[in-house]
């Protein structure tokens, strides 16, 4: 998928993988990737700095750890990420329905 589709949404898509769990960037990916059934392929350069927006805007804590010998930072949800999931879930559902109500066919009057 294009990642200029995504644009306006990364911040949901974030959020939303990081809901359940906490996680390190890469396996942020790797759960975009599995959740979407393979159609997202979101670069890291997208990802990391969306990242530290959300973690600078307060909707994420991160903190370091070494795994396997390797540094890696690793997100959480804090309660204001999950106040501002609820929002992107509701302004989507309005998104999808007005643009819907366009693109489906209407029966002729």
């Amino acid at each position: 998928m294009n990642t200029d589709a995504l644009r306006g949404h990364m911040d949901a898509l974030l959020l939303s993988v990081l809901e359940q769990e906490p996680l390190h960037g890469y396996a942020i990916i790797e759960a975009l990737q599995a959740r979407s059934g393979g159609a997202l392929n979101v670069p890291t350069g997208t990802v990391y700095p969306a990242l530290r927006r959300l973690e600078q805007a307060g909707y994420l804590t991160g903190e370091w750890a070494t795994v396997g010998g390797r540094k890696r930072r690793t997100y959480r949800l804090t309660s204001a990420g999950h106040t501002a999931l609820a929002g992107e879930r509701s302004a989507w559902r309005e998104f999808t329905g007005a643009i819907g109500s366009v693109l489906e066919p209407r029966p002729a009057r």
